[in-house]
């Protein structure tokens, strides 16, 4: 009897919830109700709205509402959209939060179907627990949300390589265009379209802002903010300094290429130094150990055949 009672509030309980969802649900909000004089298009956003960046575009329109509610909790927790734009900009995503989190959502159901897989295989194979599967279940689907994040985090730190790497040479171009009589967008433009390459792409990004009506020094500091890089901040600095300031636009540039080769090259030292402390891991725990095994093992073994 208390058990049919208790299923019978909980059931209770969760109708009433569900129906003040609803009523919430359908009062609009001031967004909803200011988004229609201020949006550019009804086609437009449709348009954003069916761009797809995932092999499976209609699983992902299936799941774009969850993934946007999943937004709203994780944003709550402090995991922000603007915390994930930032990272899908310094990555050279397109992607919006909405579709990165859709993503995840779909790595997260990939890695149920495999934990759901595996679980059963050793269910039916091996007699393990239920309680086990569904731990291993609740570890795959974590691991597939949290693949999705390290990758993303990986992207970031490949580009951010690739800037580094790019960055010294694009500034000599530059200075070398400023030398022979030019200004600083039109060195811009024409180093960006003759060259590949992710810091081509952010001059590009660059003279865009320019076109559409951005002084210069305002659009570098952007990119260069966008790009989380310390020598591309310093770079857009000294480029904003020179041209506010009158000096001369190619020495300038031309510092700043050799400083960011210098931080380049102490980069590289402090990675190799990095390096060679990881490299005595497997030296001191899997090497030594063998070669000490390997030593004395025959002395014991002569000192057991004496006695």
């Amino acid at each position: 009897m208390i058990a049919a009672a208790v299923v019978y509030g909980t059931m209770l309980g969760l109708g009433a919830s569900l129906i003040l969802a609803w009523w919430r649900a359908r009062r609009p909000t001031l967004e909803a109700r200011v988004a229609p004089f201020v949006r550019s298009s009804v086609s437009s956003e449709v348009a954003a709205r069916d761009a797809t960046v995932t092999p499976f575009p209609t699983l992902e329109r299936l799941i774009a509402p969850v993934a946007r509610d999943l937004a709203r909790v994780l944003e709550r927790w402090g995991v922000t959209a603007t915390d994930v734009q930032r990272r899908l900009t310094r990555a050279g995503s397109a992607a919006s939060p909405e579709q990165y989190r859709a993503q995840q959502v779909a790595c997260g159901a990939a890695g149920l179907g495999v934990g759901c897989a595996v679980g059963g295989l050793l269910m039916a194979t091996r007699g393990t627990s239920l309680l086990a599967a569904a731990i291993l279940v609740a570890v795959a689907t974590a691991g597939g949300i949290v693949a999705r994040d390290l990758a993303l985090s990986a992207a970031v730190r490949r580009r951010q390589r690739a800037v580094l790497a790019e960055l010294p040479t694009v500034v000599e171009l530059l200075a070398l265009a400023v030398s022979a009589g030019e200004s600083a967008p039109a060195a811009i433009k024409r180093v960006a379209s003759t060259s590949s390459g992710v810091v081509a792409d952010e001059l590009r990004t660059t003279l865009a802002r320019v076109r559409a009506g951005e002084r210069l020094p305002d659009a570098l500091s952007a990119v260069a903010d966008g790009t989380g890089i310390a020598a591309m901040r310093r770079f857009a600095d000294g480029v904003s300094t020179a041209i506010e300031r009158g000096t001369p636009l190619s020495d300038v540039l031309q510092a700043q290429a050799q400083d960011i080769r210098a931080a380049s090259q102490q980069e590289l030292l402090e990675e190799g130094g990095r390096r060679e402390i990881a490299m005595m891991v497997p030296v001191v725990f899997l090497i030594l150990p063998v070669t000490v095994i390997f030593a004395v093992f025959p002395g014991l073994v002569a000192i057991d055949l004496g006695g």
